[in-house]
């Protein structure tokens, strides 16, 4: 499973021209399942995105995690960062979860963070959608449960 995280100071998608899901401060998670990934990949990434000090304290230290500052997440389903783009000129999907899988896990992921008391917002799995945020910092990392 992998995710793209960006810290924002606010973000939203929509779906059809219509809102789905909106934060504040807090973190946009676009969200990759792989065709092996399992629930202890989305429980991995869940505890290390929830405690993953990317936030500034009082010093302008990254040393604060979501929780830390009580914020939010966005997580959006987004198959196309799980893409093999390392042979030829246009990507493979053969290592992407079907449909079913990647559904199923993206919804226990979202479990996981609503268990652990932090607001979750979403976007709409498998739908065509239109993502805007403001990446604060910028501060975008790459988390993989492969890796």
């Amino acid at each position: 499973m992998i995710a793209v995280i960006q810290r924002v100071s606010s973000a939203n998608v929509e779906v059809n021209d219509k809102p789905s899901g909106s934060i504040n401060v807090g973190l946009l998670v676009l969200l990759g399942v792989y065709k092996n990934d399992n629930e202890q990949d989305a429980e991995f990434l869940t505890n290390k995105i929830i405690n993953f000090r990317i936030f500034p304290d009082d010093n302008s230290n990254m040393n604060l995690s979501i929780r830390d500052i009580q914020g939010s997440i966005l997580v959006v389903s987004q198959f196309t960062i799980c893409a093999d783009w390392k042979k030829g000129r246009r990507p493979s999907f053969n290592n992407v979860a079907k449909p079913e899988k990647g559904e199923k896990l993206y919804e226990y992921f979202i479990k996981k963070i609503i268990e652990n008391k932090i607001p979750v917002e979403t976007g709409i799995f498998g739908e065509m959608m239109n993502v805007n945020l403001i990446n604060s910092g910028p501060v975008t990392f790459v988390l993989d449960s492969n890796e």
